[in-house]
């Protein structure tokens, strides 16, 4: 049975968080150049760039007051060109995979950018992880936004889709919010934060010590080539079960490669935030809550991760690091049953995330 108790706790709806960008000036830019951008509060802070919208830091305290920066990522921006592992980006159109690169909408018959076999994953060969946003607003004691237009059959998506990312950062947490409309067609859109978390520090090693409860009683399984079967199982006594906090690498041994898969989130969807993880590093007394309104998280475990050589020359291997990406349910354009993540014109997508960070 899941425990209720810990996501009934008073958490900010929708509405009061985006009662943080009240005081948005506009910071538009009339040329896309490359450049970095930085949150802080106290001793919190967060950096990104506007290639991918990417979060390529987040210094944080550990219980004696020492900041590591706990997201794996790089030194340069041209690292995060020819980036393959999606370190801190925004993912879409459609984030996670589409099966066979192809879906129908209203009969008619799209196909998608295919970059993971036959699937699509992320949005495709040049998704929104490898495009220049624009910065429209940036305070930086408060919040940055960063928008993209996207184009009529980019990476074989219908329609022109406005998008907006604003990261906003308070005392020890920090909000993203995720809009896209679209402008002139339906479309398919789900978005997602692709960050690599390591609460001991980036370049600490393996994440399997960490201990992870994920408020979620079902997922949604996958075929070998890591597309939903459509079904809908429970978790109970499973590798999966991590209703009560656990160690990641207490059974990870069980699994083909790690974890990769996609947690149907407890309660009911809506605006308001829901629970959804806690992540706790012991060593570091490092404490990461996440709320969010989606109807998923794909928990990943960096799996694939082999040599990847990040910041200060940190040499990212397997378990390097762990996702937590909330999102729609992977394929749900090719799944009825599914939450859909079709969009239409005079509609808003909204996807809001709340990270809460403390150290004992």
């Amino acid at each position: 049975m899941v425990k209720k108790t810990s996501s009934s706790l008073h958490v900010p709806s929708v509405s009061v968080l985006m009662v943080l960008l009240c005081c948005c000036v506009d910071y538009s830019l009339c040329e896309k150049k490359i450049k970095t951008y930085k949150l802080t509060r106290g001793n919190f802070s967060v950096t990104f760039t506007n290639y991918g919208a990417v979060m390529t830091s987040l210094l944080l305290p550990d219980r004696h007051g020492k900041q590591d920066d706990v997201v794996l990522g790089f030194d340069s921006l041209d690292s995060y060109k020819n980036d393959t592992t999606y370190f801190g980006a925004i993912v879409g159109r459609v984030a996670n995979r589409i099966g066979g690169a192809q879906f129908k909408l209203n009969g008619q018959l799209y196909k998608t950018s295919p970059n993971d076999g036959y699937n699509t994953l992320h949005g495709g060969t040049k998704g929104f992880s490898d495009v220049i946003w624009s910065v429209q607003s940036y305070v930086p004691t408060s919040h940055i936004t960063f928008k993209y237009d996207s184009f009529d059959g980019e990476e074989g998506f219908p329609g022109n889709v406005t998008v907006k990312v604003t990261y906003m950062i308070g005392k020890n947490i920090l909000g993203v919010k995720m809009e896209a409309k679209p402008l002139n067609k339906p479309t398919p859109i789900n978005l997602a934060l692709h960050t690599y978390w390591n609460l001991r520090s980036h370049n600490s090693g393996d994440i399997l010590s960490h201990k992870i409860q994920l408020l979620a009683d079902k997922i949604t399984p996958v075929d070998d080539t890591l597309i939903p079967t459509g079904e809908i199982t429970s978790i109970a006594g499973t590798p999966y079960d991590f209703l009560e906090p656990r160690e990641i690498g207490s059974r990870i041994h069980e699994l083909p490669g790690g974890y990769d898969i996609n947690y149907i989130i407890d309660g009911p969807i809506g605006k308001h935030l829901r629970k959804t993880a806690v992540v706790t590093e012991d060593v570091t007394g490092r404490k990461m809550e996440l709320w969010t309104n989606q109807p998923g998280v794909q928990f990943y475990t960096s799996n694939m991760l082999k040599r990847v050589v990040g910041k200060g020359k940190a040499v990212y291997g397997k378990y390097g690091g762990l996702c937590l990406e909330t999102q729609g349910f992977p394929d749900s354009v090719n799944h009825k049953n599914f939450p859909t993540q079709i969009v239409n014109p005079g509609e808003t997508y909204l996807h809001v995330m709340l990270f809460r960070f403390t150290a004992h």
